[in-house]
Order: C-alpha cells, then structure tokens, then sequence
C-alpha cells in the first residue's frame, strides 16, 4: 500500500502549477433550439471533490461529456490541468483523457475478462508491458479491498464490488481528475455509502480531485466539500457544501434539498393559513455559530412570553452545524411577534413566517 500511494504523490508533479483541475468559461451546447448547457462557468480545485447536481435533463451528462472531450462546446472553453481542450483534435486529445478517470453507473465492465484484466485494460490500450500492468492492477484491487478477487469474472461479483473494481480501473493511469457518472445510482444504500467511504478515502490518500455528478442531495452531503447545482444548463447556486445546505437560494435547491433538511409536519402544514390569528409558525435556519448558540434558553430569558418548538434539529455538514426548527408562538400580539423575529435574526438566524394555526400545535 505505501508503494502505491507513494507512487501516486509521485505522478501528481505532473500536474500543472495551477491550483484549478477544471476550468470552465461561458460553457454554451445547443441541441437544436434546446440549450442542455447555457453558460457554465465553474472550476474544480485541486484536491477538491466537485458535487454537481441537478434533476434529469438539466445538463449534467453533456456536461461530463464536454469536460472528457467527447462532447465539442459550441462556445466557451473547456481547461484542463491548463489546457484548452475544446478544439483539440482526437489524436492531442488522447493523451489528455489519460489524465481523467471515469466511473460509471452501470460499471461498464467487461464480462469476459477477470478483474485483475478489466483493472488493467487501459494500461494495456497505452501499450504498458503485462507485468506492470497486473503489478498496477494488485496495487489498486489492494486499494479498493478487492486483492482477493483479481482472478474473479465480473458475472461473480456484487454491485458494489463491481463498482470497486470500476474504481480501480479509472484509477490505473493514474489520472490527475476523477469523474464520477451517477456511480452509485444503482446501488442500495449501504453499498453507496461504502462506496462514497471509499472516493473520500482515495481523495483523503491520495489528493485526488474528484467531480461528482449525482441527482442524490445525500451524495453531495457524505463527500463533497462543494456544491454546484445545475438548471436548465445553467449553474443557479455553488459553494461550499454547508453553506448551501443552511442557506439555499433557488428554489431548485430548495427542492433538491427537501428530502434531507427537516420539514414541517404534515399534520400541521395542512392547517396553515396566511394572515394574523392563534399560533404564528416560525420556520428557523441557522448554521455555524448560530446553530452552537442557546438559542430558544436566549429567547426565552430575554423574552418571555409563549412559544413552543414543534419540529426540527441540529445535524453536521462539513463538521460545521447546521439546524433548522419550527417554532410556534402563542397568542394574537403582533408586536411580540415582530420582537421574536428580530431577536432571532439579531443572531444570525434566518427566520421565515410560514402562516398561522388555530388551536393547539
């Protein structure tokens, strides 16, 4: 294991002096008189790991194709490692997808050939000798977990373990950018967390910069230290991962995020209604220092009066706090009210009025 990753720290000084992998300027595909990508820009550090997100059809796979050159932009410039490589030619643009590794959602393995073979095979496709080729490849299958299966068919393995050894694959010529396709869509969860254990891991390890295209939120949370979501070929939010999670802009994140972030009961959603009169629902977001706060003990010292939290809780993303709690404050006074909100906003939180309940919450 020291070998391999000493090797890998060793390749990297391939790289260029630019902390940006990626770069992407005005990025611009047209399908007809429908735009799959409408002006991209973004970059990918170094060593980061990319979550780019987004519902089907937002642009996501043209994306990944134009950032492997299998897709041409139709304007804008795609940089990688410093290289512009949106008008290269298919023989410049060979050696350029040696530096970009590609795992898949349906693993794309061949059945016909062993583990250890598929590890190998594009070390074989850049005429590498056999015996560094199934040297490279035990270094991986050690890597990934999967030492005891090199002689195995991909017909014999489980999901999860097929993924492993698509990973391992991706990394043989030890690439400089990992792209991961929706790599664990078709996993259950377990394995996708396994999975995602894994990538950070490789990241961790190795240094590796990793771009993730994933429709999954819960993906993004796991490994990713920023975000950028995609909409109708448009980036509409990025930043780090935390941050967007406290505090989401677009009404596509929003959504993207609904699954995740805590929402108000049901039970009493249904009895909202707009306007004054009973119980004002507060719906409270707060992140970083505010979240580590006593909040609502605060509240209560420095104005007494009654509320009641309803639902909600305090969970980490990027060790960094992130809470979201639904408050109900008693009673038909108005100006109590207004005191509440800016009692809470004075510190940092976000605070929004969802409505009004009659009776008891």
């Amino acid at each position: 294991m020291n070998q391999h990753v000493t090797a890998e720290v060793a390749d990297r000084a391939y790289s260029t002096a630019s902390e940006d992998v990626v770069r992407l300027t005005d990025l611009k595909r047209r399908f007809g008189a429908t735009p799959a990508l409408d002006g991209v820009s973004l970059t990918v550090r170094k060593g980061e790991i990319l979550g780019i997100i987004g519902r089907s059809g937002a642009g996501k796979s043209t994306l990944i194709r134009c950032l492997n050159g299998l897709e041409r932009p139709d304007s804008g410039e795609v940089f990688i490692e410093g290289r512009e490589i949106s008008r290269l030619g298919e023989r410049e643009l060979q050696p350029l997808r040696r530096r970009i590794g590609m795992i898949f959602q349906h693993f794309n393995l061949l059945s016909a050939k062993t583990v250890e073979d598929n590890v190998a095979l594009p070390l074989k496709l850049e005429g590498r000798p056999k015996a560094e080729r199934l040297a490279r490849a035990a270094e991986l299958l050690d890597l990934v977990g999967l030492s005891e299966k090199a002689k195995a068919y991909p017909a014999s393995l489980s999901g999860g373990q097929k993924q492993r050894v698509g990973i391992a694959r991706a990394l043989a010529a030890r690439p400089a950018l990992l792209l991961s396709d929706e790599a664990t869509s078709a996993l259950d969860p377990e394995t996708t967390r396994s999975i995602l254990a894994l990538l950070k891991d490789i990241n961790r390890r190795l240094g590796l910069t990793i771009l993730l295209i994933t429709h999954e939120m819960e993906v993004i949370r796991s490994i990713a230290d920023r975000v950028a979501v995609i909409d109708a070929g448009c980036i509409v939010e990025q930043g780090p991962v935390w941050s967007v999670f406290a505090d989401p802009r677009s009404e596509i994140t929003k959504s993207l995020l609904g699954g995740i972030r805590p929402q108000l009961p049901a039970e009493i959603a249904s009895r909202l209604v707009p306007g004054a009169g009973g119980d004002a629902i507060l719906r409270i977001d707060v992140a970083g220092e505010a979240a580590r706060a006593p909040l609502l003990s605060d509240l209560a010292d420095a104005l007494p009066g009654p509320f009641r939290l309803v639902h909600g809780g305090i969970d980490h993303v990027q060790q960094q706090p992130v809470g979201t709690l639904f408050l109900a404050v008693a009673g038909n006074d108005e100006n109590h009210l207004s005191q509440v909100i800016a009692f809470l906003k004075a510190r940092q939180a976000r605070v929004e009025v969802l409505g009004h309940v009659a009776g008891s919450v």
